[in-house]
């Protein structure tokens, strides 16, 4: 490496992954620090209860992963990560053993819903599916608007916008009938905040939208596949990597022309000299994670909840709301809206041949220190009575212990700050580039930043064009 690098890189979850792999495979020199043994962030994948249960600890499902124009840029299948896809994207079932099922399928989305709101499903979601391509990259690409590059098809992102800044409770006016309202709910509900909160829409409709052009899928092994593609890529790219090393000060680090951060906005501020830049960031709601080793499959009374990747425990759009606003306002949930996975349904690597793994987290207050295991199991048990006889060994991870296992998760938010009102749209601060700081030579990449949370790869991709421009501009 030469003596000064064009970029060094800390942090190696998917954003400081991405954003290290942008900048090498432009040519630019490359080092990225890790705390942690290994790469991932919150994608990764371990064996947290028995021998041979491969569970991943925070992500599972990727439905913005498969539409990413930052990974679909890149040969990540040439160095590991396959896709697979369950024969349903997801599930939400009800207490009679109905289900309303989100399929790759627009037809068999609106069959499920029931005759009055099929038609409503189909007039939501159609006029975007044909451009679908250019719509993701306007609106997971909203960070390049901080960059100088307006959207490609500014008209469709209007009509989309049009939809997907209204709360869900509003959306919801729409259906007739209580599965299309839990559907979208279900789907709306992983930003963690009440419906009526502006914008949840926006999160319901990509999700449909993502399943319908792309699926909701799985890496075969686990999501650690993700990071460990992206690792190989960029060592491949000349870039450098180096784990077990904890960044506390910038001077600790490598000269430099620019410094990234995958990390908290607070703990850049820490690390890099900011002071109380990023005071007013908000943390929001955490979770109470439970990994399972399953002596069999979940045996879900709803047919369609077996099939499914991704199973919604709520089950109505009520039962939702009251969750999410309890978790929001500091209370635990009595009967926590549930989101639940089964990666080994179609990937046999993750578990000893006839058992499998499931993956499980209710909404909880940022910072609570209690136990969810019995809530969460008397909700599945609901939906899937004798559960806890195929339980062979879990592994519970509460909000102080989400924290202790990733920095970014502040409090045990893994959304990376509170995705709610304005901070949703406007991450981390309101500023005209939002991945540069006062610092001129460092920035932010983490999901802090737009377009915040989930397994995409955005918010590196967009801070490695803030730090390409500048990289150019002092040659």
């Amino acid at each position: 490496m030469p003596s000064i690098r064009d970029a060094v890189v800390v942090g190696a979850g998917p954003n400081g992954l991405t954003a290290a792999v942008e900048l090498a495979r432009r040519g630019f020199s490359v080092e990225l620090f890790e705390a942690k043994e290994t790469v991932g962030g919150g994608a990764r994948t371990e064996e947290s209860t028995l021998p041979g249960f491969r569970h991943d600890p925070c992500s599972a499902v990727h439905p913005t992963g498969a539409i990413s124009p930052a990974f679909n840029s890149m040969p990540l299948q040439e160095y590991g990560l396959q896709w697979l896809h369950p024969e349903l994207c997801m599930a939400n079932p009800f207490p009679d053993g109905t289900a309303a099922v989100l399929a790759r399928s627009v037809s068999e989305t609106a069959i499920s819903l029931g005759g009055r709101d099929a038609s409503t499903y189909r007039r939501m979601v159609e006029p975007f599916l044909d451009r679908f391509d250019a719509l993701a990259e306007d609106f997971l690409g909203m960070g390049s608007w901080f960059n100088g590059r307006f959207p490609q098809a500014p008209l469709l992102l209007a009509r989309f916008g049009l939809t997907a800044l209204q709360p869900l409770s509003l959306l919801n006016v729409r259906f007739r009938d209580e599965k299309a309202r839990a559907l979208m709910a279900g789907m709306g509900g992983h930003v963690i905040a009440p419906l009526s909160t502006p914008a949840m829409s926006g999160a319901a409709l990509t999700f449909a939208l993502s399943a319908h052009v792309a699926g909701w899928p799985v890496p075969r092994g686990g999501s650690q596949a993700i990071s460990d593609a992206l690792a190989a890529y960029l060592r491949a790219e000349g870039g450098q990597i180096h784990t077990g090393t904890e960044v506390k000060r910038l001077d600790e680090l490598p000269p430099a022309r620019a410094y990234v951060f995958d990390t908290s906005p607070r703990a850049l501020a820490r690390i890099a000299g900011l002071g109380n830049a990023y005071d007013a960031f908000r943390y929001g709601p955490s979770v109470f994670k439970i990994d399972y080793a399953m002596d069999g499959p979940v045996p879900w009374t709803s047919e369609a909840a077996r099939r499914a990747g991704t199973v919604h425990v709520g089950p109505t759009a009520g039962a939702i709301n009251t969750a999410l606003k309890d978790a929001v306002q500091g209370r635990a949930p009595e009967r926590p809206f549930l989101i639940t996975a089964q990666p080994s349904l179609v990937d046999d690597s993750r578990a000893p041949e006839g058992k499998h793994v499931f993956w499980a987290y209710g909404h909880l207050p940022n910072g609570w220190e209690g136990d969810a295991t019995e809530a969460v199991e008397a909700q599945l048990e609901r939906f899937a009575p004798g559960f806890r006889d195929r339980v062979l060994a879990r592994a519970t991870a509460g909000p102080p212990q989400l924290a202790a296992r990733n920095a970014n998760y502040v409090g045990g938010d893994f959304c990376a700050g509170a995705a709610d009102g304005l901070q949703l749209m406007i991450r981390p601060k309101l500023a005209r580039v939002p991945y540069a700081t006062a610092h001129p030579a460092v920035f932010l990449c983490s999901s802090s930043a737009p377009p915040g949370p989930g397994v995409h790869g955005m918010s590196g991709h967009h801070a490695a064009r803030a730090v390409w421009r500048r990289l150019r501009q002092q040659h």
